[in-house]
């Protein structure tokens, strides 16, 4: 990629920030929109599920894919042919006729969405080369998460109180086609200097463990264990597949030796732990609002503002940290303040009280958002320059299998809990264990925050890089001869 002035460096960065702003806020404006979806389409509570984990379990399944096949073909062609897909997809949403084909154009937008975020942040990391730099990039690429949960729950509640919950989508196509014009005219190709070979069974090994695992963790409460008893199988059959046949290749879709990094390791559970926290906390709090309380979609849009303003003012800040002081500090501010979060709901019932919810979606918000940039940065800044790609692909869906298991897990362990009954009258005692497994993820964030920031981690960084550019140096010379 050739240098580029400040100025443009800051524009590919808004325009990189526009392709994540319409992928979250798809996430943010559907989550307030499920109960008007729920009532059209006349859909369970698991159906509201597979509505939002089909795109996450499509998108964690093919992001991989996505980040080697940009630095194989080139990061603009992949990032532009994913913002056509998402916003085709976007339309056919709109069009929806019943929930079967609602959760289909879900898979499509999402197989757009899987070529927008790994992409942009590998473009965002070879466009930003100075660390300190690039920290803020990022930094401020994790504030638009903040705008698009703050603009989201508001946007999608006017949308769907005045016009139907499918005009959510339509709001994708303005940013969707500004972002591929301005693309098209400012962002330059880049590519990595050696091309990685598909990896076809890697792939479809990658599908069936996020595929079975999520289908049983999802029907089990309807179902019965029993009945889905051959798709945990198949997840645990996929799981071993991958650890064995992976490493036996030259280059494998997920680079197992990624992981003899411990920061790198670290950043990818506590990004799954992060996220699933957020896909629970998000879910739960859409169906108590309007399903418990009674709420209408824009009032319940309001009451996300607590989440969303501290996620937006946070992130800078936290990236400015990672840049200056590194990961640390971020990781355990995160960790503490959504644990306390998940422990004010699961132990003192902090919906039943105004000043205690307002308190709950503060720390929850404050904890996401210093939580983003020590995530991003960790994956990609220890690892050589042609693997940037890759790298935040598998930060990017460890993100999205994070959000695929705690919607999944949350929900299930939810459904479990109310049974027959309605949700007014138990929604509040049901939903405890959920609240102890958010409380769970967020001591995990803590506690691998502390572990994996330390300098015995970043020797093991440090060595991990220095083997990955070695190989990469014998692999050339291979080659070469």
């Amino acid at each position: 990629m050739p240098e580029l002035s400040f100025r443009r460096r800051l524009l590919v960065l808004a325009i990189c920030c526009m392709s994540l702003l319409i992928v979250s806020l798809d996430n943010t404006v559907l989550n307030v929109a499920l109960p008007s979806m729920q009532h059209d389409l006349h859909a369970s509570t698991s159906g509201m599920q597979w509505t939002i984990d089909a795109y996450t379990l499509v998108l964690a399944s093919l992001l991989m894919l996505a980040g080697s096949t940009a630095d194989r073909l080139g990061r603009k062609r992949v990032f532009v042919a994913g913002l056509i897909v998402f916003t085709i997809g976007s339309v056919l949403c709109s069009l929806a006729p019943n929930l079967d084909a609602l959760i289909a154009f879900r898979m499509v937008q999402a197989v757009g969405g899987s070529m927008l975020n790994p992409v942009a942040m590998s473009i965002i990391t070879n466009t930003f080369t100075d660390p300190r730099e690039r920290a803020s990039a990022i930094g401020a690429w994790g504030a638009v998460v903040g705008i698009s949960m703050a603009a989201g729950p508001v946007v999608g509640g006017l949308l769907v109180d005045s016009v139907g919950w499918r005009s959510i989508f339509w709001i994708n196509l303005p940013v969707g086609l500004a972002a591929l014009l301005l693309t098209l005219r400012f962002v330059p190709e880049s590519r990595a200097p050696k091309a990685r070979r598909p990896d076809p069974v890697g792939q479809l090994l990658v599908i069936a463990l996020f595929g079975s695992l999520t289908y049983a963790i999802i029907e089990a409460p309807n179902t019965g264990f029993g009945s889905v008893l051959p798709y945990a199988v198949l997840a645990l059959a996929a799981l071993i597949g991958l650890l064995v046949y992976e490493p036996r290749r030259t280059e494998p879709l997920i680079d197992l030796r990624f992981f003899r990094s411990a920061p790198f390791s670290g950043a990818t559970v506590i990004a799954v732990s992060a996220f699933a926290a957020l896909g629970g906390f998000l879910f739960l709090s859409t169906l108590y609002l309007q399903n418990v309380r009674g709420l209408d979609a824009l009032h319940a849009g309001l009451w996300m503002l607590p989440i969303a303003a501290p996620t937006f003012l946070c992130a800078p800040l936290s990236g400015r940290l990672v840049g200056r002081h590194g990961p640390r500090l971020p990781l355990l501010v995160a960790g503490v303040s959504i644990t306390a979060s998940g422990v004010l709901f699961a132990a003192f019932d902090a919906e039943t009280s105004d000043v205690t919810l307002l308190i709950g979606y503060v720390l929850f918000g404050i904890g996401f958002g210093f939580v983003n940039a020590p995530i991003t940065n960790t994956a990609v800044s220890g690892m050589p320059r042609a693997q940037a790609g890759v790298a935040a692909a598998v930060a990017s869906t460890s993100r999205q299998l994070g959000q695929t298991l705690g919607v999944a897990v949350i929900g299930a362990v939810l459904v479990a809990g109310v049974g027959s009954a309605s949700y007014a009258d138990t929604f509040v005692s049901a939903s405890v264990p959920a609240w102890w497994i958010i409380a769970g993820c967020g001591f995990a964030v803590l506690v691998l925050g502390a572990v994996t920031s330390g300098a015995w981690a970043r020797r093991t960084a440090l060595r991990t890089a220095e083997r990955l550019e070695s190989a990469e140096v014998r692999e050339a010379a291979e080659v070469g001869a």
